[in-house]
C-alpha cells in the first residue's frame, strides 16, 4: 500500500474514539510537567522523563520481538531527528517552567501552521490554499492575543512565551523531516533512539544549569513525572506513530484541535491558572484555525505531527 493510499484511510469509530482520547493525554502533558517542576528542575526532569520512557519502551520492544538494529543510511536520518528533538524537548521545559500550562498549550499548539508555511516549500505537493492562508491567520491573530494579555504577565512569563513559540516551530521542522522517511522505520524507532539520544544532554545540563535538580519528591511531583514518562513519552508516542503508519495523515490530524482545548482546561480546573477573555478568544481562534485547515476533503493528504509534547 502506498504512502498517500495509507493517507486517505478513514478511522473506524473506534480508532476515532481512541485518536480523541490519546490527544487529550497530550494535551494534559503541559500540566504534568509544571507540576514536576514544582520539585524537579527542567533540564533534570526532561532527564529522568526520557529515562523513564525508554526503559518502558526497551522492555516493550524486546517482549515483543521489535528489531533495534538500524540500517547504515537509517543512521544519519535517525541523527538528524534526535537532535532537534533534543533541542525542542528542552526549549519545552525551560518554556513551561516560566510560563503557564495554559499559555505554554496555546504556544506549542501553533504548531500545524508553521507546518503549513514549512510544507510548501519542503513537501511535495502540499501548497498553500485560500483554506490554509485563513486558518494561519487565524492562527496569528490567536498568537498575537496571547502576547497581548497583561493580567499576571511578568517579563519571565513572556520569555516563556517565547520559548514555547521556538519549541512549536521546531516539532514542526521535526514533523515535516519526519513525514518524509517514516515509511522506513518501525514507529518505536522513531521514538526510541531520539529519547536515547536526549537523555545524557538532559542529565548533564541538569547538572550544569538546573538551580537544583531535585528539591521536592512528593507524590504530585512523581505522579506528573510517570504520566510524562509512561503515559505520553511511550505508550502515547508509539500509540500515535502506529497509528499514523495504519492510517495516515488525514484522519488523525483533523483531532489536534483537541490538545489545546485540554491543555487551557486543565490548567484552570488543576492549577487554577487565570483564563482571561484574551487566552480564551485565543483558544478559538487557534481551533477554528487547526479546524479550518484539516477538515477537508480526503484527496488531499495534508500533514501530521509524529510526537506530542
Amino acid at each position: 500500500m502506498t504512502q498517500n493510499n495509507l493517507s486517505n484511510r478513514e478511522l473506524p469509530l473506534s480508532g476515532a474514539l481512541f485518536t480523541g482520547f490519546l490527544c487529550t493525554l497530550f494535551g494534559a502533558n503541559a500540566v504534568a510537567i509544571k507540576y514536576s517542576l514544582l520539585g524537579i528542575g527542567p533540564f533534570t526532569a526532561a532527564g529522568i522523563r526520557f529515562s523513564i520512557a525508554g526503559i518502558a519502551i526497551y522492555l516493550w520492544a524486546r517482549f515483543t520481538g521489535r528489531p533495534f538494529a538500524l540500517q547504515k543510511g537509517q543512521v544519519l536520518q535517525i541523527l538528524i531527528i534526535s537532535i532537534v528533538f533534543t533541542l525542542q524537548l528542552g526549549l519545552l521545559y525551560l518554556g513551561l517552567g516560566k510560563t503557564t500550562a495554559s499559555r505554554g498549550t496555546l504556544m506549542v499548539n501553533l504548531q500545524p501552521f508553521f507546518l503549513l508555511l514549512l510544507a510548501h516549500w519542503f513537501i511535495p505537493g502540499d501548497r498553500m490554499t485560500k483554506k490554509k492562508v485563513l486558518g494561519l491567520v487565524m492562527g496569528g491573530v490567536g498568537m498575537a492575543l496571547v502576547f497581548s494579555g497583561k493580567k499576571g504577565v511578568t517579563a519571565d512569563v513572556q520569555a516563556g512565551d517565547f520559548l514555547m513559540l521556538l519549541t512549536s516551530f521546531l516539532w514542526a521542522v521535526n514533523t515535516v523531516y519526519t513525514k518524509r522517511i517514516i515509511h522506513l522505520f518501525s514507529p518505536f524507532q522513531i521514538v526510541f533512539y531520539p529519547m536515547l539520544f536526549c537523555i545524557p544532554f538532559f542529565l548533564l545540563a541538569g547538572f550544569f544549569w538546573d538551580v537544583s535538580m531535585i528539591a521536592n519528591l512528593n507524590g504530585r511531583v512523581l505522579c506528573a513525572l510517570f504520566y510524562q514518562s509512561l503515559v505520553t513519552a511511550s505508550f502515547g508516542f508509539v500509540a500515535w506513530n502506529t497509528l499514523l503508519l495504519k492510517y495516515g495523515a488525514v484522519a488523525l490530524h483533523s483531532f489536534i484541535f483537541i490538545m489545546p482545548i485540554a491543555g487551557v482546561a486543565l490548567g484552570g480546573l488543576i492549577l487554577g491558572e487565570p483564563i482571561t477573555w484574551e487566552l480564551m478568544t485565543a483558544l478559538a481562534l487557534i481551533v477554528c484555525g487547526i479546524v479550518t485547515v484539516n477538515f477537508r476533503s480526503r484527496k488531499y493528504s495534508p500533514l501530521f505531527p509524529t510526537k506530542g509534547i
